[in-house]
């Protein structure tokens, strides 16, 4: 059975940041048409909500680049939008 992108992404952040909290949601389907090559089907837009004890005393920069890094790979084989909400535990998220 083939993986998705989702759920390859779900397994590296579990792996690297073993998150109390993660939630990767596909929102390619919000993006249909921006481009032309944009239909709004596939795995184009990621946003991830992740939070980890990993973050703790990380600047918001440091976590968005440790996550960037993570998926340099997905980012480099078309992955087009990645939207970051890293938090460490006990900080407040809009989510």
């Amino acid at each position: 059975m083939e993986t998705t992108l989702q759920s390859r992404i779900e397994a590296k952040l579990n792996l690297a940041f073993a998150p109390e909290r993660l939630s990767v949601i596909n929102e390619s389907h919000l993006h249909a048409g921006h481009q032309p090559d944009m239909t709004g089907t596939g795995e184009t837009h990621i946003r991830i909500r992740i939070v980890s004890a990993k973050f703790v005393g990380m600047p918001r920069l440091a976590r968005h680049r440790a996550i960037n890094e993570l998926l340099k790979p997905e980012l480099e084989a078309g992955l087009h939008a990645l939207a970051v909400e890293p938090a460490a535990p006990g900080e407040s998220v809009r989510w």
